[in-house]
This record gives structure tokens, sequence and C-alpha cells, in this order.
């Protein structure tokens, strides 16, 4: 049996996680090896590591690397740029530990965070066979290089699209090693029953049209974080539609965001959640008027529940995307006259309710579990070479 050793470090790449998760331990010839580390560890962030013990997976390995103490509004004492490399210093030393005692068969990881880069880095220097998902996107932001740097370290991957598979293979990659398998996130979405929405109205005090915001701060404009996310926030009061606003990740600039919008929280108008179970999160997406931010879940999931996404700034820049996505700059007006189209163009909402996802069919995480299950793992898969 083949031991597989997965990496979840946040709430939303765990989102993406779940169905992949159920699907390795459902199958006859893998285990599952779970390392939870990140701001699922986070009373701040909301400890997310409890949803993850309440789905049923046991958490195989912990590894802490975020600063000890929080300041005042509640968030991380050192969210800077310094904070975050030490983060990741010390997570790699955390995944050497954890990879030396489980003695994995192959490691999986995912997208461009700092935590899938120690991973991939311990992984590659202990001979462990890394697995990418999510490889060859781009962004507008230092994530891409990360990304692209895990793809390097990998003997395995799994893009989600054709494009991104094309980008793989141009950085070298052996087309024998790249497997297309579509977005898991989307399994989630296509396969499992949501809330009903009298149960999401009841939990949020939501009447009709409600938005939704989640603003993550960008590594490269940190000094510019308060003014970004000040606009959004004043678009948002300016609409006067019932708005529910999620915390951002743990990135450089957090504690700037989750000052400001607490400053904003004003319930049932405007509701600030630190977080929220998956299945909660996606009902709320099903049922949303608009998706407004910067989150992958407006390029990547937004499109499955044909919903209107305001996608403000450049954190996803000339990422893949379909009709429902709207572009727009940290400028209040721009924001506010966004999302008016959003919610009034007729001919915008005819489009966006045939639109069809790029990133998937909801059976994701079949391929990847046949795929992982066949591999073999010998010197042929562990010496990479590149093909120009």
């Amino acid at each position: 049996m083949k031991k597989i050793m997965a990496i979840t470090g946040t709430r939303a790449e765990y989102g993406i996680w779940r169905p992949v998760f159920k699907a390795i331990e459902s199958h006859h010839s893998l285990s599952l090896s779970l390392i939870v580390t990140g701001s699922h560890l986070s009373p701040a962030f909301g400890m997310t590591i409890d949803e993850i013990e309440r789905d049923g997976f046991e958490v195989a390995e912990k590894i802490d690397i975020i600063p000890v103490g929080t300041n005042p509004c509640g968030c991380l004492r050192d969210d800077s740029s310094k904070g975050a490399a030490i983060s990741i210093g010390k997570c790699i030393i955390g995944m050497a530990d954890v990879i030396q005692r489980i003695q994995p068969d192959i490691i999986l990881v995912l997208g461009d965070r700092g935590e899938m880069l120690s991973g991939a880095i311990a992984g590659t220097y202990m001979n462990v066979p890394i697995t990418h998902l999510h490889g060859g996107e781009v962004s507008g932001s230092i994530d891409e290089g990360i990304r692209h740097a895990i793809t390097k370290l990998s003997h395995i991957h799994f893009p989600a699209t054709k494009e991104s598979a094309r980008r793989i293979i141009k950085m070298g990659e052996e087309r024998k090693r790249v497997f297309i398998v579509g977005a898991p996130g989307l399994d989630s979405i296509l396969n499992e029953p949501l809330i009903p929405i009298e149960d999401i109205r009841r939990q949020f005090g939501l009447k009709d049209n409600f938005l939704l915001l989640i603003q993550h701060p960008v590594v490269t404009e940190v000094d510019a974080v308060e003014r970004q996310i000040t606009a959004t926030m004043e678009a948002i009061v300016s609409m006067g539609i019932q708005t529910i606003v999620w915390y951002p990740n743990t990135d450089p600039g957090s504690q700037t965001i989750v000052r400001i919008i607490n400053k904003f929280d004003n319930p049932p108008m405007i509701r600030i959640v630190k977080s929220l179970p998956h299945k909660t999160y996606l009902s709320l997406m099903k049922y949303a008027s608009v998706l407004v931010g910067n989150s992958s879940s407006g390029i990547i999931e937004a499109a499955s529940f044909h919903l209107p996404v305001v996608n403000i700034g450049t954190r996803q820049q000339s990422r893949q995307r379909t009709v429902n996505v709207i572009d727009v700059d940290h400028d209040t007006g721009k924001i506010v006259e966004a999302i008016r189209f959003a919610l009034y163009d007729k001919e915008f909402k005819a489009n966006v309710k045939v639109c069809k996802n790029p990133y998937g069919d909801g059976k994701t995480s079949k391929r990847i579990v046949e795929i992982l299950s066949r591999i073999e793992i010998n010197n042929d898969l562990l010496q990479k070479m590149m093909t120009y």
C-alpha cells in the first residue's frame, strides 16, 4: 500500500483538498498521512484544524509555524515579509522531521503557498517524489513564482487545465509526468448536497440579495493594503446590501485587513467571519448575488455556481477565467460600478447563467487516486531531466 503524505496549511486550500483526501482514504491501495500546519493551528484565524477533525480525517502530524502571540486586533503579531520567510524556514525543518518519521512514498502539495514549497523542498532533498496540483497557473503576485518553483521541484504534475499543462511542459517538464485532471475543488460543488437556502438565511440573518467579500493582501503591494481594503469596504457600505466578509489569509498585510474590516462590522448589514466550514462557504457562494474581492475561488469555483464575480486588483491577474468575472482596480467608484453591473445588467447576467467552468467536471479526485495508485516509484521517477 502506498503511503501518501498530504499537506494542508489554510482553510481555503483544505476545501480544495477535501474530496482528494476522501478518495485516497477510500482507495484500497493508498493510505493518507495528513500533515496540518499554517493558519489551521491559529486561534486568531479560527483554529480550522477543528473542521478537519470534524470531517473525520486523522491528523498524522502538526507543524506549528505561526509566530507566538497576537496583537490587540487578534491577528498574528508578525505578519511582515520577514515573518513569512522565517515561517517557511521553520516549516522546512518541521517537514524534514515529519518525513523522517512517516517515511511516505509520495508527498502531495497544492498551489503556491509557502507551506507547500517547504514540503516540496524537504521531500526533494529526502528523495520522496513530489506530486503537485494546480501547477502551471499564472497570477498577479509573488505567488506565481512560488508556484513555478514547486513545479520544478515536483516529479508528477496534476494541472487543472490544458493551458496550465502547456506551461508546465514549456518549463522543461517531461510530458509523461503531466496529467490533466481538473480542479478538485469542483468535486464537492458538483457531487455533494449543500445547505438549504432557508437555513443559510436563518444562520446569517439574510433577507434578499447579499454579497460575499474575500480580499487577501498582495505580498508585493503590502504598503497599499490599507488603502486597498478601505476602498473595497467603502464601496460595500455605499451599496447598502447585506454582505458577509471573510477574514483574509495569513500573508504579510493580513493584520491590516483584519483591523480595517472589523471597523465596518455592523450585523446584519455587514457581518465579519473568521472562518466557515467549507460546506457553509460553498452554500454561501451558491446563494450569493455577487462575490467581491480577489480570492482564487472567484476564478475557479464561482463559475460552477454561475456566480458573478467582481475581481479587484492584480492578485488573479492573467489567470484563466470565464465570462462571470469582472476585473476592476482598487477604486471605490469603480468597485461600486462593477457590483451594480453584476447585479443589474441583463445581458451580463444571461451570459453568466450559461457560462461553462474551464476547470473541470467534478471527477478530479477519482482521476488523481487512479494515477497515484499505478505510478511506479523508481529512479526514473526521481531523476528529472530538462527537455531542452
